[in-house]
């Protein structure tokens, strides 16, 4: 009978392309889970998701929220029929008091759900439509 001898360098090889399958599977169709994530990660998380977020591509609010979970802070007032809420979600620390507050965070405008500012503009409009909306 015929002796099967497979080389180092071959078992070496398959483990490294099985290796690479893996880990590519993972990243490709594993999807991030925002209330497992720690702190840090989840803000990391946050800013790089909210930083490819373009006005004209029309986000929904529901699209944010199942790619972000739950904000860390939102307001929402009523305007001549139309609904405005300003969702805030962590992207950086301010200071290390274990409170998260809007400085620490991007804040996303939706009008009627719907996607319409981001930052420092959705802030802004936010305020000057509550400041009228009296």
């Amino acid at each position: 009978m015929a002796k099967f001898r497979i080389s180092k360098m071959t078992l070496f090889g398959c483990g490294l392309v099985i290796y690479v399958l893996l880990t590519m599977a993972v990243l490709f169709w594993y999807q991030d889970d925002v209330e497992q994530m720690s702190w840090v990660d989840r803000q990391v998380f946050n800013h790089k998701i909210i930083s490819h977020y373009q006005l004209q591509d029309n986000i929904s609010q529901l699209q944010v929220l199942e790619r972000l979970g739950s904000p860390d802070i939102t307001m929402a007032l009523l305007k001549s029929g139309f609904t405005y809420q300003v969702l805030y979600y962590r992207t950086h620390r301010n200071a290390v008091d274990g409170i998260t507050t809007a400085d620490e965070c991007t804040a996303l405008l939706f009008k009627n759900r719907q996607l319409i500012a981001i930052g420092d503009a959705a802030v802004s409009q936010y305020q000057t439509i509550a400041a009228n909306a009296n």
